[in-house]
């Protein structure tokens, strides 16, 4: 990050001229989120692969700062990220896309055999039959299920094609698509230089203390976003490995959705178990099965709770559970699929101007009694 332009100190403000600016600085914080998703209701098309390069930037910019600090030139580190970047990504796909191939080939059978085989599972442990009524539907529920996902592919191909015949709509996501890494190059290539007009546009006497705002935004943000992405991976791998010892089926697809499920808080815990349990009954072997998904689970969270998270995100989110559920919620009816992936940026941003404006707040004369010195 580029050295920031002289200017006083935050404590060398009076506490009128700092409540001053921290109030500014709320209001051009909501104001902007508002902004951005304003564009993003009216040119969606352009502002999509620009917030997603630039997100893409701000992920990938703490390696870049490190190769820099180490004696590497910005475009030099800029063009290695990338490239370890896309060389990942590529091995990924290439090794994921026949592993979900064969465990999407196995989702028909796999419904069929649960709706066959769950009920009469479920009756040998409870030790009495099931209403018929229950049985029926599970039958059906099991049926409709396979029917559904067999009839996926084809409906995803006339989808396509539907798609692909609207050619200017077609094209333009395509080439919006396509975008999204060369200015993600450009933007993560020239961050210092964005930081630094956007330090520059800020009052001398202000930059300061504008700078520490941004920095605790940065705190949160870069914690959440870094950290929760690192848990989800790490958490995959643990599940994947643990669900596949105890043989059950589809265990790399209930071992991501358990993993990076995991950053809507009891989300992807609760899915990965009723899966778990349902692909249990499934491939009963023994009780060895159930101690290895239940140890999997528990070893999990708790290598999550103590280990994991507090190492790699550490205290710095401050986002409760409660809040990350209701901020999803919310801003998903009001915006649709972009509000759910821009929710848990938002409240942190709004968590941070929220406490600025409390913090300001409570120092004022209004709320301590106190009558201004002259």
């Amino acid at each position: 990050m580029p050295p920031v332009p002289a200017g006083p100190a935050a404590g060398d403000l009076s506490e009128a001229e700092a409540r001053r600016v921290d109030f500014v600085w709320s209001a051009v914080m909501v104001g902007s989120l508002g902004l951005v998703f304003a564009l993003l209701s009216v040119f969606g098309g352009v502002a999509v692969p620009v917030l997603l390069a630039l997100g893409t930037a701000y992920v990938l910019n703490p390696l870049v700062t490190a190769l820099e600090r180490r004696g590497l030139n910005r475009s030099l580190g800029t063009t290695a990220v990338f490239t370890g970047c896309m060389l990942l990504m590529v091995g990924a796909v290439l090794y994921l896309i026949p592993v979900f191939r064969e465990e999407a080939t196995k989702l028909p059978d796999f419904f069929v055999r649960a709706s066959e085989r769950v009920v009469p599972q479920v009756e040998s442990w409870l030790g009495r039959p099931l209403p018929d009524l229950l049985r029926q539907r599970m039958a059906e529920l099991g049926e409709r299920a396979a029917e559904l996902l067999q009839s996926a592919g084809p409906t995803a191909a006339r989808l396509v094609a539907s798609f692909a015949g609207n050619t200017a709509r077609f094209v333009a996501t395509l080439l919006g698509l396509l975008v999204v890494p060369v200015l993600a190059f450009f933007f993560l290539q020239d961050y210092p230089h964005l930081v630094g007009l956007v330090q520059g546009l800020v009052p001398r006497r202000a930059v300061g203390l504008v700078s520490r705002r941004f920095s605790e935004v940065d705190d949160v943000l870069s914690a959440f976003v870094r950290g929760q992405l690192t848990v989800g991976a790490i958490l995959s791998v643990l599940y994947s490995t643990g669900l596949g010892l105890a043989r059950i089926d589809m265990a790399i697809v209930i071992g991501v959705i358990s993993g990076f499920g995991n950053m809507v808080p009891y989300l992807g815990t609760s899915v990965g178990v009723l899966l778990a349990m349902l692909g249990l009954m499934l491939s009963w072997q023994g009780p060895w099965q159930l101690a290895m998904v239940a140890g999997t689970f528990l070893v999990g969270q708790m290598a999550e709770g103590l280990v994991i998270t507090p190492r790699i995100v550490g205290d710095k989110v401050g986002l409760s559970s409660v809040s990350v559920i209701i901020a999803i919620l919310a801003f998903g009816e009001l915006f649709g699929f972009t509000g759910i992936l821009l929710a848990v940026p938002s409240t942190a941003i709004l968590k941070v101007v929220l406490r600025v404006v409390v913090e300001r707040y409570q120092r004022m004369g209004l709320y301590t009694g106190e009558r201004p010195s002259a």
